[in-house]
């Protein structure tokens, strides 16, 4: 037995591989909530659909998705370019505390320096934070998966370094930075709601990330670097240039999501800053086809679900875990159908096939 290519995919094999990846994830997942309690049915319901039903609820996935938006297509970049950013997390937390560092230094700036400056410093620390693997990558060989992953800890240690250390707050004595000054304080997008312009932010990146990869002649070279970096480089591409380039162009991004959730959501740096963002965005660049679209509709799917686990905590009372679990099912699901897609398993009998 043994798995070989697809010579051709038929029409119906997408939609059928999606539809079994869900109706496996929604089987999966019925056990453990039948266990603690609910009614399968009853808690689907509240994790896809309720949330959906009233403005605040769609408010708090679209507040929820914001951070994954960025996150999501910082990864897409890197990963379209062959170039394997498993970092984002890092480089989410690094753009936070470049941010926080304009924020709590430069206090008095009204807000029209104040904002661009905020989001200038997060992209400089997410970017400043992807350069070692990118380097060591481009000059040395030494495989980015592992470099990139290594520095998520140690961004981790880098913030609760600062946070027990020069930053903890002086007025309170907690593990927290002091407050940045009022004029970074991302304004509402919707007036008497919790979400606010980075999430507008995040999709102005997003669609240029789209237009450039879909429409422009970079776009097409970093596919093929991507995809065929031997035939890219032999057509005359520079391969190691545009993956160097394309993982600065992710660190920078994936800063710019720490940004957005200091200013828009924090107001000061705090351990808890992340909720794993970054880690996430791998799992919605995947799950998006490495597409601007996909990362869009992922993100807010994954909103979704997590906005409708507390409903589901504090309705059915289950463990709001559950939630997270029912995404990672998700995604396991989803690419084994795309494996699926791919690849069809042979047996062979008596030694010939």
């Amino acid at each position: 037995m043994k798995f070989v290519l697809r010579g051709h995919e038929p029409r119906w094999l997408a939609p059928a591989a999606v539809l079994v990846a869900v109706l496996v994830t929604v089987a999966l997942t019925a056990v453990p909530i039948r266990l603690a309690g609910a009614a399968p049915f009853s808690a689907f319901e509240r994790y896809l659909v309720t949330p959906l039903t009233s403005v605040h609820g769609v408010q708090e996935v679209l507040l929820t998705a914001t951070p994954l938006l960025f996150t999501g297509i910082a990864v897409a970049i890197a990963f379209r370019a062959g170039y394997w950013n498993i970092g984002a997390e890092g480089q989410f937390l690094l753009g936070a505390v470049g941010t926080t560092w304009v924020g709590t230094t430069f206090t008095d700036l009204p807000a029209y320096a104040a904002l661009p400056l905020g989001f200038l410093a997060g992209a400089a620390g997410g970017l400043l934070w992807a350069v070692v693997p990118a380097w060591l990558k481009r000059h040395a060989g030494i495989d980015e998966v592992v470099t990139t992953l290594l520095l998520n800890p140690v961004a981790l240690l880098v913030v609760q370094g600062l946070l027990n250390g020069p930053w903890r707050n002086s007025s309170s004595g907690f593990t927290d930075s002091d407050r940045l000054g009022t004029g970074y304080d991302l304004p509402a997008l919707v007036p008497d709601s919790r979400v606010h312009w980075g999430f507008a932010v995040a999709v102005v990146v997003i669609v240029v990330a789209g237009v450039v990869l879909a429409r422009t002649a970079v776009g097409v070279r970093i596919k093929a670097a991507g995809q065929a970096p031997g035939a890219a480089g032999f057509s005359g591409v520079d391969v190691g240039r545009l993956q160097w380039r394309c993982a600065l162009v992710s660190g920078a991004v994936a800063g710019l999501g720490g940004a957005s959730q200091v200013m828009g959501v924090q107001h000061q740096l705090t351990s808890g800053i992340s909720d794993g963002y970054g880690y996430t965005g791998v799992i919605v660049a995947t799950l998006g086809g490495l597409g601007a679209l996909g990362v869009v509709l992922v993100a807010l799917l994954l909103g979704d679900i997590s906005v409708g686990a507390q409903n589901v905590s504090l309705v059915l009372q289950v463990p709001a875990q559950l939630g997270a679990m029912f995404s990672a099912l998700l995604l396991l699901a989803v690419l084994s159908a795309m494996s699926w897609r791919r690849y069809r398993l042979q047996w062979r009998r008596g030694g010939s096939r």
